[in-house]
């Protein structure tokens, strides 16, 4: 399956990968996935928004059936991930989440263990927000997190409407809640570490106790376009310098709280070499442990911003575009699950999840991390041993077997 999937959408030059939501490759992942279920013959339930869950519902006993019939049949327990990657990713963020579901599936069947509830392979659509903006778009939709007016108003950077994306990667886009997790009793996301906890620890796989508050906040500074050789250096009204000096504050400010501040992306207009911009448009990546830290480090960016501009002569507006909390997930799933793993550490996670949206529409959560021995994540750099994996692939099976049988 990793064989499979490893050339969609990698850059030969970077050795990373594009899976844009709704994108050719991203579709192609999915077209996987949907071959990989039907070679299992999982039945797949989609809700027109790009989510899916591929079902394994073993054959019913006759008392199970009488149950079913009045309506009381058990619920179930759902795996999986997304496949879809931020520009340049790694391999492994999302797409080992999934491949290790289908490989626990696999396992249980190859030892003749028959669930008493169904299990699901979940596919998530736009977890990344690298297109639309919205971290986890796919589960909050599917869940009613996010409102159908809200994700209606949602449009890439070419201007390109979430709907009309949907719909030209061939669903049927209805926005909003859907019945797709209505019989899901509890989720398990397995993982690659976005991190060197378990390096340092010297454990192949943990189990996730909680996920930091953390948000997306558009920052535009606005100023004086003029002629980059005419104009004196007194005389500008330049907003480059002021998103500089935001930037550079936004740093002291996270280490000086133990949070995280990154302006990853930025735009410019015009975008000319020879030409003092008008318009600086940067998204900052707020984190920390609460999100009282989240909004304290926002705050205190936005100030030094805003004074910075009320020096240079130009002006700053946020805009907050996405916000989450602090999840905890199940604390008791969590402690079952780090018991059966031969007490695996359980461990925090300054990263959002799926998980962590079903978590907090009442689906109980919990998360397995697989070692990533370079630490990063979100890069080409990203990896995790095949014995590691296949440590996941066995975690993930010891949990399924555990919660499903």
């Amino acid at each position: 399956m990793w064989g499979d999937l490893l050339p969609i959408g990698r850059d030969r030059a970077t050795g990373g990968y594009r899976r844009s939501p709704f994108g050719s490759a991203e579709r192609e992942c999915a077209a996987w996935y949907l071959e990989e279920a039907e070679r299992r013959h999982l039945d797949v339930a989609t809700d027109g928004q790009g989510n899916a869950v591929a079902w394994w519902r073993p054959p019913e006993p006759a008392d199970r059936l009488a149950a079913s019939s009045r309506g009381d049949s058990p619920r179930g327990i759902l795996v999986g991930s997304h496949l879809d990657s931020v520009d340049n990713g790694g391999a492994y963020d999302g797409p080992l989440g999934i491949v290790s579901s289908f490989a626990a599936i696999d396992r249980l069947r190859e030892r003749g263990v028959v669930p008493s509830r169904p299990v699901g392979v979940a596919l998530f659509v736009e977890e990344e927000g690298s297109r639309f903006g919205v971290a986890c778009l796919g589960s909050r939709l599917a869940t009613g997190v996010i409102s159908p007016d809200e994700a209606g108003r949602l449009r890439d950077r070419e201007g390109t409407y979430l709907v009309d994306a949907m719909s030209a990667a061939g669903h049927e886009p209805r926005l909003g809640r859907s019945s797709l997790l209505d019989d899901v009793e509890a989720f398990v996301e397995l993982h690659v570490e976005q991190g060197r906890d378990l390096v340092d620890r010297g454990r192949a796989v943990a189990v996730a106790s909680t996920s930091w508050a953390h948000g997306r906040w558009r920052f535009d500074f606005t100023g004086e376009p003029n002629h980059a050789g005419a104009t004196r250096m007194e005389d500008r009204h330049d907003p480059m310098l002021t998103y500089a000096m935001t930037a550079l504050a936004a740093n002291k400010q996270a280490r000086l709280s133990g949070t995280r501040a990154t302006f990853g992306r930025v735009a410019v207009e015009p975008n000319a070499t020879n030409a003092i911009p008008e318009r600086v448009s940067a998204w900052l990546d707020a984190r920390g442990e609460d999100a009282r830290a989240v909004a304290s480090l926002v705050d205190a960016v936005t100030r030094q911003g805003e004074e910075r501009a009320g020096r240079d002569g130009t002006a700053l507006d946020v805009t907050e575009e996405s916000a989450s909390p602090t999840v905890a997930f199940d604390a008791a799933l969590a402690r079952r699950l780090a018991q059966i793993l031969d007490e695996a550490p359980v461990i925090a996670t300054g990263a959002g999840h799926d998980a962590g949206i079903l978590q907090l529409a009442g689906i109980r959560s919990a998360m397995l991390f697989v070692r990533n021995p370079t630490g990063i994540s979100h890069s080409p750099e990203e990896s995790a041993s095949m014995d590691d994996c296949l440590e996941g692939v066995e975690a993930l099976t010891t949990a399924l077997e555990a919660l499903a049988t």
